[in-house]
């Protein structure tokens, strides 16, 4: 009711001489783009004038909060054509606003020599993402560094979403100050050239199109960069480069893109052992981005890079050790098995177990160890079987004394501060074991109480460390489901309490992992589950029904399971199956080609086998997620789906049979016709 005057007041207000209130009336502005953009359609066009001109205003905090207006407008998704006509005076602005501020902290910090100790106000908080169980595991960026948020930062997140909105429509206007910043040669003008290469990165992703073709020239301009005598132009190069990671690895099939690659990659390594502390974070954590593009390409440098990155290990601080771990970790993930050799493990297991020996059990500093393990013993599989006993045993005895630490009245008595991402970090790490070992954890677990800490942690009531101990559960599940055999019915029932469907949304990970881990139980298990079959049914019909309202991951977690359950106890799941048949089947449509859909699918064929007439009123769904199928590996499941469908032809009259296959699009009912040959 009061928006109108709100407005005027603002209005009057947006040329105050009083710097402070000229920065409130901004972030006015950007807080009504945000929650309510309608009042202020009929004057967008004069706050978009204003806004620009505060951008440029000589107080850095007006600038600063008007700045946010740009990332504002094109998050809440307002019509960019009344921004475009602005572009042309807009980007010349973030541009400028980019280059380093005289005062700016980072400039005193980039001086910074490795051998100088890290203080303790560097060494920002770190969070760990608790392990999640979708078709495509699901993990949150660990933002390492933790800056201080200013205009230069602003304005490039600026540039940043207004080439993902606009694309190459703002190269023309860009391009042009980018390459005038880079040809400054004088020692004065290092922060514009800082601030061009920023740009490039900025817009790597937004302006992929327009830039293509020419990535091989800018990143050949790049590489000499990394070289630069001004440390804060060596970062940023590095930070630029990883942004231009798939164009490098895309080159890589022919020889100059190939040689491009070698450049950036031994480029990067060379950073790595940078003696500036700065540069050896933004090179760390480039190269890692490198490695994640890269994958298998790195199979043959695999040597030369431990060999770099276990140099780093000796020389580096703690607040880079931990990016330098997250480094080690990803190149575990992406060349998986083929570090598994005794030439590689050599350089690579010593000094970490070193330092796993060395870091308290109370310590912060072991959750990125942790995580750099799991990837390890990830991609060694039962190659970390040599290396895996004290890591399980300290694994426990973390976990162990942090919920005794929760449980205890008095925390010093303890002996530990009680933190839940030790647990949740240990629980992970044994879940990469469990993963890696197989049923080699088995003898490990059998002389240990993890079990009971298990069912414990499942029972937690802090989300994250639930998460990861049902996790934990579907991996032990899948690698020795005799060991959870003596407390079942428990894990069973505390994992089907998880679905409960008024609180799914809010928790949707621990639901997701609870219904992984039932689906994993089922198939080692089979009617041992039964008592639990219609209460996870009954909680994973809503989810499929109303499936838009859910995460995705948690819609096809929910199919595979109700799959599995039904694979297992038919009969039971057969009772209900026409209340959520038709979008069980639509959700099957969607899942990929893997063992998991197979299972899936054996259970959609028992249920249909069990009860016939529940499955006809959705049969054209049923045909269309048959027919998702590109290619079936199993000879069983291949005769079960034409036994099915030959069973449906016979029981329908003729006309019934051609009206199914009527709905079906050309290339499904080729798909179909080849089960009924």
């Amino acid at each position: 009711m009061s928006m109108d005057q709100c407005l005027q007041g603002l209005f009057v207000l947006a040329h105050d001489p009083i710097a402070e209130i000229r920065k409130l009336v901004c972030a006015a502005f950007v807080q009504l783009v945000e929650v309510q953009p309608a009042v202020l359609e009929p004057h967008m066009r004069n706050i978009i004038e204003y806004m620009l001109q505060a951008n440029q205003d000589a107080d850095d905090e007006v600038a600063l909060e008007s700045c946010e207006f740009w990332s504002t407008y094109c998050e809440a998704q307002l019509d960019p054509e009344l921004l475009r006509e602005f572009l042309p005076h807009l980007i010349p602005v973030l541009l400028s606003n980019m280059a380093y501020a005289e005062d700016d902290e980072s400039l005193a910090d980039a001086e910074e020599d490795e051998s100088i100790p890290d203080r303790d106000q560097d060494l920002k908080p770190r969070f760990h993402s608790s392990r999640s169980h979708g078709l495509d595991d699901m993990k949150d960026d660990d933002d390492e560094a933790v800056n201080i948020w200013n205009l230069r930062k602003c304005s490039a997140a600026g540039l940043d979403i207004l080439s993902d909105v606009f694309g190459d429509e703002i190269l023309p206007t860009l391009m042009p100050l980018v390459q005038a910043k880079l040809s400054t040669s004088d020692a004065r003008s290092w922060k514009e050239r800082e601030a061009a290469v920023l740009a490039l990165g900025a817009i790597a992703e937004g302006c992929v199109i327009g830039l293509f073709p020419h990535s091989p020239e800018i990143v050949a301009f790049l590489i000499p960069l990394l070289d630069d005598k001004f440390p804060l132009i060596r970062s940023i190069t590095c930070w630029t480069l990883s942004r231009f990671s798939k164009f490098i690895v895309q080159g890589v099939g022919h020889q100059k893109g190939y040689d491009q690659f070698n450049r950036v990659l031994m480029g990067l390594l060379q950073r790595v052992l940078d003696t500036n502390k700065r540069v050896q974070e933004a090179a760390c954590s480039a190269f890692a981005t490198l490695e994640e593009e890269a994958a298998e390409e790195l199979t043959p440098h695999v040597a030369i890079i431990l060999q770099h990155l276990l140099c780093a290990f000796g020389r580096y601080q703690k607040r880079n050790l931990r990016i330098l771990y997250d480094a080690i970790g990803t190149l575990a993930d992406a060349v998986g098995g083929e570090l598994n050799q005794s030439r590689y493990l050599d350089i690579l297991m010593p000094p970490l177990i070193a330092k796993w020996q060395l870091v308290s059990t109370s310590d912060k500093d072991l959750f990125p160890l942790l995580e750099c393990f799991t990837s390890i013993a990830q991609a060694l599989g039962t190659g970390f079987s040599q290396f895996a006993e004290p890591v399980f045993q300290r694994c426990i005895c973390i976990i162990q004394s942090q919920l005794l630490a929760k449980a205890s009245v008095d925390p010093l008595s303890a002996g530990v501060q009680y933190d839940k991402e030790f647990i949740v970090c240990s629980l992970d790490l044994l879940a990469g074991l469990a993963e890696g070992l197989g049923s080699g954890i088995e003898s490990l677990a059998a002389q240990s109480n993890l079990r009971d800490l298990l069912l414990q942690c499942c029972m937690d009531d802090a989300s994250d460390v639930c998460q990861s101990a049902l996790a934990l559960l579907g991996d032990l599940a899948r690698a020795c489901p005799v060991y959870l055999h003596p407390r079942l019915s428990e894990f069973l029932n505390v994992a089907a309490r998880q679905l409960n469907p008024s609180e799914v949304k809010e928790t949707f990970s621990v639901a997701n992992n609870a219904c992984w881990a039932i689906g994993e139980l089922a198939v080692k298990v089979h009617k041992e589950v039964s008592p639990i079959v219609m209460t996870v049914v009954s909680c994973l019909a809503p989810i499929l029904q109303q499936a838009e309202g859910f995460n995705k991951s948690l819609v096809e977690n929910s199919a595979i399971t109700l799959g599995r359950l039904a694979w297992v106890c038919p009969e039971m799941v057969a009772l209900h199956m026409e209340h959520f048949m038709q979008s069980w089947c639509t959700a099957l449509s969607t899942i990929r080609d893997d063992i998991e859909k197979e299972d899936a699918f054996r259970g959609l064929c028992a249920t249909v086998r069990a009860n016939p007439s529940g499955a006809l009123s959705s049969l054209v769904h049923m045909c269309k997620a048959i027919a998702s199928w590109h290619h079936i590996r199993s000879e069983d499941l291949h005769n079960d789906i034409c036994q099915v469908l030959k069973g449906f032809k016979q029981m329908l009259n003729n006309g019934a049979w051609e009206q199914c296959m009527s709905a079906l699009e050309p290339p499904e009912k080729e798909k179909l016709l080849n089960y009924l040959i």
